[in-house]
């Protein structure tokens, strides 16, 4: 089940009328994910992921987002957006790509070893990234359920998907707004 309504959800934090940087992205996540009450307003679903879309400073993407035990986002990138996200409730991990993959023009990457890294971040740990940053994220938790805040700037104008068996990564599709709002 998935919970997106029309109208973003007013976070408990101000909005900023500029252009925000990926510091204020992280800190906007951050001050989100300590609002206990905003955590709570989530709907939790056993069988799949739940969002709510916010407001988010000076015109971002914002979203609070529900992870049952054992989900993720497969492998992925945010486009030209610049983002953060900080886990408000759970532990989240995140497997990411310490290496900048050409923009366009490919569908298939041989990786070269050492570019792996992988955070864990427990509740009030979050962290900020820059754009084509290629990662997925994972509750791997057997019975507890994880809550997170994510903000991106500008407003995600897609998003690639990818597929990784070994060192390969395969651009698999494009999604576009309309297909997660």
């Amino acid at each position: 089940m998935s919970v997106s309504p029309s109208t973003p959800a007013p976070a408990s934090v101000s909005v900023s009328a500029q252009v925000p940087t990926q510091a204020e992205l992280l800190d906007f996540v951050r001050r989100s994910a300590a609002d206990a009450e905003l955590i709570a307003s989530l709907p939790l679903d056993p069988e799949g992921r739940t969002w709510v879309r916010l407001e988010g400073p000076g015109g971002s993407e914002a979203w609070l987002i529900g992870w049952p035990p054992g989900t993720g986002t497969g492998w992925h990138d945010h486009a030209d957006s610049v983002g953060a996200f900080t886990t408000a409730a759970g532990e989240l991990k995140e497997n990411s790509l310490a290496v900048r993959l050409p923009s366009d023009g490919w569908r298939t990457l041989e990786l070269t070893e050492g570019v792996d890294r992988e955070r864990r971040l427990p509740a009030g740990k979050g962290r900020s990234f820059g754009n084509h940053h290629v990662h997925e994220v994972l509750n791997d938790s057997t019975e507890e359920h994880a809550v997170s805040v994510h903000a991106y700037y500008p407003p995600l104008p897609q998003i690639r998907r990818y597929s990784r068996t070994g060192q390969v990564l395969r651009l698999e599709h494009v999604e576009r707004p309309e297909d997660w709002q």
